[in-house]
């Protein structure tokens, strides 16, 4: 005899073999029992979840004499007859392939002749929404008023595509798809009635590429169950499903979630340059972060995912040295990889730019990319570390230590990031303004007696010997305020440069100085202007914690209250635009002349 696939050598032929489906099962059930068949059924599901073969166990369990439980005894006359291929009482009819007017006309005339073994003909009408509209016009009187020994059983994966007034004639059902823990039962049945062995991670990890269908799983265990005469391995599981080396991925993940763009892409270039399909890397890499993610959220993680514990532990070791936001911003933009992957033409560089967008956050400006930056700058202001850019915060030389290092994953875990030590507090420089300059505002000579100051430390040849402050402050002395050296007005570069400084020598985090330092600004007579154009960086300016920290900056530069305004850019030309239409409709007969 043929060679049969496992799909076909183990498709359920009783109610009860069916897996899952309980909903559907039970009313079955009781329409035999009771004897309350009805004329037409349309199943409707996921592939693989057993609505043909429902169908089949139907068919046979009405026409049978004696039902056991609501499944055909197989064993009457009725049964047998019914198993013979020359039997007509029961008829499949592919819809992909028959969904002209023609062949549902055909099928309406044959309904009309009784059945020869049975008391019920069936029609299994699979892939239903193929039919053509002539078609299921063609069909419908036939399926709302049938014979009354006929039956009729629609399957579809797309019951979108049935008209109304066909599913307004049928018993609907809806398939859902079969959980991993019924999957995997079912896998081990199959294996021991055939004898193979196996290891529970591959099990598991055929169960989860199944992905709910039952025959999608059979189908690669079929596969897998070929590749070697022995123990069936994991190993053996991901090299017949074609994955990359788990352990070379979580590298790629690893650096890409800890912003080191230059070990993610020289990664990313590793995979396709061996040949690696574009798709095949982009699953696999959505596969391990949505691993991180179910790591990161849930306790029985291990339980959930069924990883081998090394496996696990680099999933566990990734998942914990990153920060939710950031998890959840990297998944994002591989996300939106696999949807425009179907359109481009250049699949390489677009999964590339992928790689390098996610890992340069500094250069994302999603809500979620800077909520997990800011998130980042504080938790290492908390430890003591310094920040050397602020906005590009992964780039400064603390990194060094804070960032996580991924070394050999299948002999030694994750190492987990190095906590700095506080630094030392020593005495701070004196400059003429106090203030050491900003991030991204250009030093001038003037404050720093010819040498430009870097957070480093003085990049001249000879550094300047600096005196500690001699005033000794006591503890009921209120504090000095220090006054930056104001810039001239109408220089808004240079007063926005001195804002900077005046803000990053009083705020208490560099969550205000980060906020601040993507601003714009200029002057409107003399007034001083920063606009931005984020509600979000707006609300949080004029939250009470930051104005006043603002109005305290500015006071040391001398500027008062009302000298200076915050704004978004665009709001003040519709509000003044509102107030306009309101003159004039207020003032019909006069008009209104705007300079």
């Amino acid at each position: 005899m043929a060679y049969l696939a496992l799909y076909r050598m183990f498709r359920p032929s009783t109610l009860n073999d069916v897996v899952r489906q309980e909903h559907i099962v039970t009313v079955l059930k009781n329409q035999i029992d009771t004897d309350r068949i009805g004329h037409a059924y349309l199943f409707c599901g996921p592939r693989g979840t057993g609505k043909t073969s429902i169908a089949k166990i139907l068919a046979a369990a009405i026409n049978c004499e004696s039902p056991v439980d609501g499944s055909p005894c197989g064993k009457c006359a009725t049964c047998k007859a019914l198993k013979d291929p020359s039997n007509l009482d029961i008829t499949e009819i592919d819809a992909a392939s028959n969904n002209g007017v023609d062949e549902m006309r055909d099928l309406r005339e044959k309904v009309q002749y009784p059945p020869v073994a049975g008391r019920y003909k069936v029609y299994i009408i699979d892939e239903a929404h193929m039919l053509s509209p002539g078609a299921f016009n063609a069909l419908l009187k036939t399926l709302e008023e049938p014979p009354a020994h006929a039956v009729f059983v629609l399957a579809t994966t797309e019951s979108q595509k049935i008209p109304a007034t066909i599913l307004s004639r049928c018993m609907r059902f809806d398939f859902k798809l079969i959980p991993q823990a019924d999957l995997e039962n079912r896998l081990r049945f199959v294996f021991d009635q055939i004898g193979k062995k196996y290891d529970d991670e591959a099990i598991a990890a055929i169960a989860r590429a199944g992905a709910g269908s039952v025959r999608d799983m059979l189908s690669i265990a079929d596969t897998c169950a070929s590749y070697t005469s022995g123990k069936l391995t994991y190993a053996d599981v991901n090299t017949v499903l074609g994955n990359a080396d788990f352990a070379e991925v979580a590298k790629l993940c690893h650096a890409v979630l800890t912003s080191d763009a230059g070990a993610a892409f020289e990664k990313a270039e590793t995979f396709l340059s061996a040949g690696k399909s574009v798709g095949m890397l982009l699953k696999d890499v959505m596969n391990f972060l949505n691993a991180c993610a179910v790591a990161k959220t849930c306790r029985d993680g291990q339980t959930i995912l069924a990883f081998p514990d090394e496996m696990y532990k680099m999933v566990a070791g990734v998942a914990k040295a990153t920060d939710g936001h950031r998890l959840l911003r990297v998944t994002e933009i591989f996300a939106n990889v696999e949807a425009d992957l179907k359109y481009s033409a250049s699949p390489r560089i677009l999964f590339e730019t992928a790689v390098m967008k996610a890992s340069m956050p500094q250069a994302d400006y999603d809500i979620e990319s800077l909520i997990a930056r800011i998130s980042e700058l504080e938790k290492r202001l908390e430890n003591g570390v310094v920040v050397a850019n602020a906005g590009g915060m992964y780039e400064s030389n603390a990194t060094a230590n804070a960032t996580p290092t991924l070394e050999t994953p299948i002999k030694q875990a994750v190492k987990q990031p190095v906590k700095a030590q506080p630094i030392a507090k020593v005495e701070e420089p004196v400059y003429e303004d106090e203030v050491p300059p900003a991030l991204d505002a250009p030093p001038d000579e003037s404050e720093t007696g010819g040498n430009v100051y870097f957070d480093t430390g003085f990049a001249s040849k000879e550094e300047p010997k600096i005196e500690p402050t001699p005033h000794v402050q006591s503890t009921n002395e209120k504090p000095v305020p220090r006054v930056i050296k104001p810039a001239a007005r109408g220089d808004a570069k240079a007063t926005f440069g001195a804002f900077l400084r005046s803000i990053r020598k009083i705020a208490r985090s560099g969550v205000l100085l980060t906020l601040c330092m993507d601003l714009d600004s200029e002057y409107e007579g003399e007034t001083f202007v920063l606009y931005t154009t984020s509600d979000t960086i707006y609300r949080s300016l004029n939250k009470e914690d930051h104005a006043a920290l603002i109005k305290q900056a500015f006071e040391g530069m001398g500027i008062e209250v009302g000298g200076y305004d915050i704004r978004i850019r665009g709001k003040q030309a519709d509000v003044f635009n509102k107030q306009l239409n309101e003159i004039k409709e207020t003032f019909g007969g006069i008009k209104v002349d705007v300079k």
